[in-house]
């Protein structure tokens, strides 16, 4: 027989350490830490963020309600407190390093754009035409330069 390799799941789990950004509730968009599992459906999540206005209090939340990052605060212990669970989050930089996500920046874009006025998307739209047509010139010129 061949040989087998076992490859691991990519997929992200729910694991104590795993930081989850909520998409529904009183704390939408926030981001916090699972600290315990408590079921299959719930989790007990604390997010000790730098802003006082991102700070999510420690509580059970539903799993339907947040979504999973690919974010995980490592050697974080099951059941931690709020102050081990700050010092963790501070040292790993989860805040920075969502920031910096292509996940994080995405939102941040869509959100810009569904705060855009009519006059404002119609300019959008201007320039991005501009754009398509410098494109479209360059490569008319390539191309003639090519069949020269």
């Amino acid at each position: 027989m061949g040989e087998v390799s076992v490859k691991a799941s990519e997929w992200r789990l729910v694991e104590v350490g795993r930081v989850i950004l909520f998409s529904t509730g009183p704390y939408t968009n926030r981001l916090a830490a699972i600290v315990e599992i408590i079921d299959h459906k719930r989790i007990l999540v604390d997010g000790p963020s730098s802003k006082p206005e991102s700070v999510v209090p420690r509580h059970s939340a539903a799993l339907a309600d947040v979504s999973l990052t690919p974010i995980v605060i490592t050697q974080l212990p099951r059941a931690s407190g709020t102050g081990a669970l700050k010092a963790l989050w501070e040292k790993h930089g989860v805040e920075s390093t969502w920031d910096n996500s292509a996940w994080a920046k995405n939102r941040d874009r869509s959100a810009k754009r569904r705060a855009l006025t009519d006059f404002e998307r119609f300019k959008v739209m201007r320039l991005r035409k501009q754009a398509r047509f410098e494109v479209r010139k360059s490569l008319a010129k390539a191309r003639g330069a090519a069949k020269a």
